[in-house]
């Protein structure tokens, strides 16, 4: 005759919170990435195999067993940037200080959130070096923290104003070069290395930048806006999609979509 009850003790409930807390890690790194997009397919592919099981259907089964059986390895092959990301984090000695915070499972602070006030000094920046023909890269967040990125950098902390936006990105200030991540309404850092795809086919126009901020919003979903050293132009990325010389209220517009706590009105000099 079977238990009627399973023991549960001090041991388990480590073995519980140990797990929940590298799967939420995990989580965090993936998140606001192309990686999300693939591990929820996974998941749904594993449903869908615990259901035909269920059901016994032997050659829909049959098919999806061979898959399921290289699933380890096409993880690896799947996520292997991630993994390494993640390898790189437990590498890091501000790893646990940073990441298992224990208050930062507690907090309420949506620090992700952008407000109007933030676009519009990152609008008004991106006119002024417009004009002086300044060119500037800002990667903005609200989703993901873009902990490897900003890590390549040099970190700021410091709030959106678009006096510190314009400083870091004149031609002669040491931090110019790279590009500035936003995330939410703070400059997280500046200088930062983002991906290059070399096998990406654009026009004449465009420049390294908007190579930088396609291959970028084509592994995160942040949006990335690039300002033209040679023409001037503003454009803005987004999954991929760029749109080329747009004016700074358009700009705030699209990116209100972003999640804005405040409407947005273009602030004249």
């Amino acid at each position: 005759m079977g238990l009627l009850f399973i023991t549960f003790g001090f041991a388990d409930f480590i073995d519980i919170l140990l797990v929940a807390i590298i799967l939420y890690q995990l989580y965090k790194l993936v998140h606001g990435t192309v990686a999300m997009n693939i591990f929820v397919g996974l998941m749904l592919l594993y449903l869908v195999w615990l259901i035909v099981k269920f059901l016994n259907l032997s050659l829909l089964s049959t098919i999806l067993d061979s898959f399921i059986s290289v699933g380890v390895i096409a993880v690896i092959v799947l996520f292997q940037q991630e993994i390494r990301k993640f390898l790189l984090l437990l590498g890091n000695t501000d790893f646990v200080k940073s990441r298992f915070a224990f208050t930062r499972y507690f907090s309420n602070d949506n620090s992700y959130s952008t407000t109007g006030k933030t676009l519009r000094e990152v609008s008004r920046a991106c006119r002024n070096m417009s004009k002086t023909k300044t060119g500037a890269l800002i990667v903005m967040s609200t989703k993901s923290e873009l902990t490897t990125y900003v890590q390549s950098g040099d970190t700021l902390n410091a709030d959106v104003t678009h006096r510190l936006i314009e400083s870091i990105f004149f031609k002669n200030s040491p931090m110019h070069d790279g590009a500035m991540i936003i995330i939410g309404d703070h400059i997280k850092a500046a200088r930062c290395v983002l991906p290059i795809d070399d096998d990406l086919v654009l026009p004449p126009q465009f420049g390294l930048r908007h190579r930088a901020a396609i291959s970028m919003s084509n592994e995160t979903e942040a949006s990335i806006i690039v300002v033209s050293e040679e023409t001037g132009s503003i454009s803005l990325v987004r999954k991929g999609e760029i749109k080329y010389d747009i004016t700074p209220e358009t700009l705030v517009s699209l990116l209100r979509d972003d999640n804005t706590e405040e409407s947005v009105t273009d602030e004249k000099d």
